[in-house]
């Protein structure tokens, strides 16, 4: 994985941490797979609302963090799952690690 993907990976898992701490207010848990293909986070919280991507106004301070996991992100999508939700991300790895 080169710097640049390891940068949006880090960007993306904070949007989804910090998405989770503001709308469910409790623990998260973070999970993070990754092969040959790609890297695959997932986090985990307790509240069973699904997320919806927003449209920011330009002066907005919040609502961009699902609209960059979009932008960002090779696939990405939202569960239920035992009374929660998982909130989950791919990237691509551009080549099989060494």
């Amino acid at each position: 994985m080169s710097v640049d993907a390891a940068e949006v990976a880090v960007l993306l898992v904070s949007e989804l941490v910090t998405n989770a701490h503001q709308h469910a207010g409790g623990p998260a848990v973070v999970d993070v797979v990754v092969d040959d293909r790609s890297l695959r986070v997932a986090v985990a919280d307790d509240d069973p609302t699904l997320p919806t991507q927003r449209d920011a106004a330009p002066y907005d301070e919040r609502g961009r963090g699902l609209m960059l996991v979009d932008a960002l992100a090779s696939r990405w999508g939202a569960t239920r799952a035992d009374g929660g939700k998982s909130v989950w991300f791919e990237l691509d790895r551009a080549r099989p690690l060494p």
